[in-house]
């Protein structure tokens, strides 16, 4: 717990957005949390999708339906393996920051 508070200091004083892998037992989460960064905004477009992706990984039990799509925090819970948690991590990170193409390969649409 100390590194992930260390880390979320750090991320306050840099002003960036705060994100995370967490292994909780054996599956894993990923946090983000943009209220680390004032000054940052997300866009309607972002949020809508990101929101759309946090809504499949549920749809696909992929994680669990307690998960949290935003709007400033987010936290996917149950995310099965490091690998995946790293992935999904990522591709939250690029999005908050504007580019979905990461998100739409870690979490493509349904068709």
């Amino acid at each position: 717990m100390d590194a992930l508070h260390a880390a979320c200091k750090e991320a306050k004083e840099q002003r960036v957005v705060f994100i995370a892998v967490e292994q909780q037992g054996p599956r894993w989460a990923v946090k983000a949390d943009a209220l680390t960064a004032p000054q940052h905004t997300i866009g309607t477009a972002v949020y809508d999708a990101v929101r759309e992706a946090v809504i499949r990984l549920i749809r696909s039990w992929e994680i669990r339906p307690d998960s949290s799509a935003g709007p400033v925090y987010f936290v996917l819970y149950d995310v099965d393996g490091e690998g995946r948690a790293r992935e999904l991590a990522a591709a939250l990170h690029a999005a908050l920051y504007g580019d979905l193409e990461p998100l739409t390969r870690a979490v493509p649409p349904m068709s």
